[in-house]
């Protein structure tokens, strides 16, 4: 059939799979918090939080229908929270968040990832000290000090506030996250978020200067992408936009 076709099935495979990875990763997150309370996003906040992050990557009602009817249901599925902390090409600071119900395959998994990258594992906390777990929100507008006034009102705590070519960033801690949504949407009803999570951010970011240290970049991401068990990854290289 031609070299067009073999490669628009390869894209067609990549893309599908692709979306196989990212209603897997949404519904095990999702089963996880309707698990952990009651499965109702109307009374389980930690539940509405994972559905409204689901819907903005795109996962179909459907994905999330099954992953809450499944928690329902009595699956005896148990998943626990694990969190890797390495250290990347060029010294860079890598944290892994995942989601597994085998932790030595899932400890296997990522430890080889950094290893085959030139990188390693570290001990708890030997990353997450230079990396502020923030809650951080974005959105088009001009006026930051009106917002700030209007968050202050809420007695919402606030870390930093920026604007800059007509997008207001919004810095807040983790532990905030809810109660800043929650002001911005009463005082914005129609805000149409740009970012809308928790991240970890990093206190100082570390350039890649080699087209070596690059190519490991680029590989560490995909095997760590490939994991099924990793939900977030988080890292302090600085990225260009060309290469995002």
């Amino acid at each position: 059939m031609g070299r067009a076709h073999e490669v628009r099935a390869a894209s067609m495979a990549k893309t599908a799979a692709a979306k196989s990875k990212l209603n897997a990763k949404w519904g095990r997150a999702i089963y996880v918090a309707a698990k952990a309370g009651v499965p109702d996003p109307d009374l389980n906040q930690a539940l509405k939080k994972e559905i409204e992050k689901a819907k903005r990557e795109q996962v179909s009602a459907d994905v999330i229908k099954r992953a809450i009817e499944k928690a329902k249901g009595g699956s005896n599925e148990s998943y626990s929270f694990e969190r890797y902390e390495g250290f990347g090409p060029n010294n860079s600071m890598w944290i892994v968040d995942c989601l597994t119900d085998n932790h030595n395959r899932t400890l296997t998994a990522v430890r080889t990832a950094f290893s085959k990258c030139g990188g390693n594992l570290g001990a708890a906390g030997s990353v997450t000290h230079m990396f502020t777990n923030q809650s951080v929100f974005s959105f088009e507008g001009s006026n930051e000090e009106e917002i700030l006034e209007g968050l202050l009102m809420n007695d919402c705590e606030v870390d930093d506030i920026q604007c800059e070519d007509g997008i207001i960033s919004v810095f807040a801690p983790n532990t905030a996250y809810s109660k800043v949504r929650e002001a911005l949407v009463s005082m914005i009803p129609d805000v149409n978020f740009l970012e809308d999570h928790t991240t970890w951010v990093p206190a100082s970011y570390v350039q890649l200067e080699t087209e070596h240290d690059q190519q490991k970049f680029e590989r560490l991401q995909t095997m760590l992408d490939e994991c099924d068990d990793v939900q977030e990854v988080y890292h302090n290289i600085e990225v260009s936009e060309s290469e995002e």
